[in-house]
């Protein structure tokens, strides 16, 4: 069974914060090494990124997210960590907050993907669709096989009623991540909304394929968890009363 998107983007943050850090060398006994001024305690933020996910796995998120905040402060140039954290803010809820640390990071590090998804992502929940657009576009530049920031492009597009981009980006997502259904939904409602009602059903048929629980309606209101509004489930699910 295919990963959500949201889900997928947290694993993939989960296992960059889980890298165990390089060895560092033996300092000459003549020259010792300059300590950067970004990096107070690189060892202990990596023990606390560690602690933050496991409080993360046991739903402690207040003590994941004050794990996190502290790795951040000893360790500010470790980007990956600050995504975490930021990442960790959004699915505590907390957005105002997930969306200031995203912002932050992708504007000192705007090559950085990761951070870019992220806070794409975050702008996408919120209903912040220009930004959602403006932030995936740039994504998906810098990453070729991008297929997160296409996948969310679909969505944003969709909700703001350009449906020709909202295809063509749903297009390549399937094509980069044909296993996971979520595109296929996604692309079945972008064609629905075009009214190639046959197409959509088609496209819908294929997410059945993969994944069985998208015959019952019930199974739709995850699909909040994968970006889609309120409004483009209730969408899906005439798709799927229609296919």
């Amino acid at each position: 069974m295919s990963r959500p998107s949201l889900l997928y983007l947290s694993i993939c943050l989960l296992c960059l914060a889980c890298q165990a850090p390089a060895p560092e060398p033996s300092p000459s006994p003549s020259v010792a090494p300059t300590p950067s001024p970004l990096a107070l305690d690189p060892r202990r933020a990596a023990q606390l990124r560690q602690a933050g996910l496991r409080y993360r796995r046991q739903g402690e998120f207040p003590k994941a997210v004050a794990a996190l905040e502290e790795a951040v402060r000893l360790d500010r140039a470790n980007v990956s960590g600050r995504v975490l954290w930021g990442w960790t803010l959004h699915l505590a809820e907390q957005r105002a907050e997930a969306e200031g640390v995203l912002r932050e990071t992708a504007r000192e590090f705007p090559e950085d993907v990761p951070a870019l998804n992220a806070l794409g992502i975050v702008y996408l929940v919120q209903g912040n669709y220009d930004g959602a657009i403006e932030t995936h576009e740039r994504a998906r530049t810098l990453k070729a096989d991008n297929e997160i920031a296409y996948y969310n492009l679909a969505l944003a597009y969709e909700r703001r009623g350009d449906y020709d981009l909202a295809a063509q980006r749903g297009r390549k997502a399937t094509e980069l991540e044909p296993g996971n259904p979520h595109p296929w939904v996604a692309l079945a409602l972008v064609y629905w909304r075009r009214g190639e009602t046959d197409e959509a059903k088609s496209l819908y048929n294929q997410a059945v394929r993969l994944d069985g629980r998208y015959r019952s309606a019930d199974f739709l209101s995850h699909l909040r968890q994968a970006g889609f509004s309120a409004e483009q489930i209730a969408i899906v699910e005439g798709i799927r009363a229609a296919h």
